[in-house]
């Protein structure tokens, strides 16, 4: 069974879109949870309109720990509240999943808007790197694929993180299992990050995080100032 598991602030907007792109994948053996982090608007609503289970979250981390805890399938699929699933992505994310023998992946990015620029600057700054990087420096970002066991032998996130978690999660993930960027397909994202605070300044904040998870460790002060919720919902 795959429990999805979605991490949520005020995202009623964006998570009606998710879930609908969600329920279109034809799936049956499969479970949706919204780890709410005390949402004000229709967050809880719409979870409920696509039959969601509910639990309380927090911050990301502590938002996919507490569905995590609370799901019942023995894989996982973390999602942030912002994507949209290509039709036919689960089907062929799993099937992936299951030949190649892999144990934690994640994927590649692709604008669910924008010009053939804008396509390429996320490949230049993310996609590429994280490609090349792939059997040295394991990255996994807004879509994490896992196995139940080795999550529960993480500990699952590490909670005390303030920004790229899900970094450090899958490099503790790489030295107990086999880590891969899927090949199958991508997850479409929202541009809201790079429109808020502009490609050049975003590009900058996860190159700085990315050079001092490798320098110092991972990011447990709060130089870098991340807000839950600062791009309208759960959107880093």
């Amino acid at each position: 069974m795959l429990s999805i598991i979605i991490p949520t602030l005020n995202e009623e907007k964006n998570l009606a879109v998710l879930l609908d792109s969600i329920k279109k994948q034809g799936l049956d053996n499969y479970e949706v949870l919204v780890a709410d982090a005390g949402s004000t608007d229709r967050t809880r609503e719409m979870a409920r309109k696509y039959n969601c289970r509910i639990v309380s979250g927090g911050l990301p981390a502590r938002g996919r720990n507490e569905g995590a805890k609370a799901a019942r399938g023995d894989i996982l699929l973390f999602l942030d509240a912002d994507l949209v699933l290509g039709d036919g992505f689960l089907r062929s994310a799993l099937k992936e999943f299951k030949i190649r023998g892999i144990d934690a992946a994640s994927f590649c990015l692709e604008p669910n808007k924008g010009s053939t620029g804008t396509k390429l600057l996320l490949d230049l700054f993310y996609n590429w790197p994280i490609r090349f990087s792939e059997k040295f420096l394991p990255h996994g970002a807004q879509a994490i694929l896992v196995k139940r066991g080795i999550h529960e032998h993480l500990g699952g996130f590490d909670e005390e993180i303030k920004l790229a978690e899900d970094h450090e999660y899958m490099r503790r993930a790489n030295d107990i299992g086999r880590y891969a960027i899927m090949r199958s397909d991508r997850v479409y994202i929202s541009l809201r990050r790079f429109e808020t605070d502009g490609w050049a300044k975003t590009y900058l904040k996860f190159l700085m995080v990315e050079l001092h998870m490798v320098l110092f460790g991972a990011v447990k002060s709060d130089r870098f100032k991340y807000r839950f919720g600062h791009y309208g919902g759960s959107g880093k």
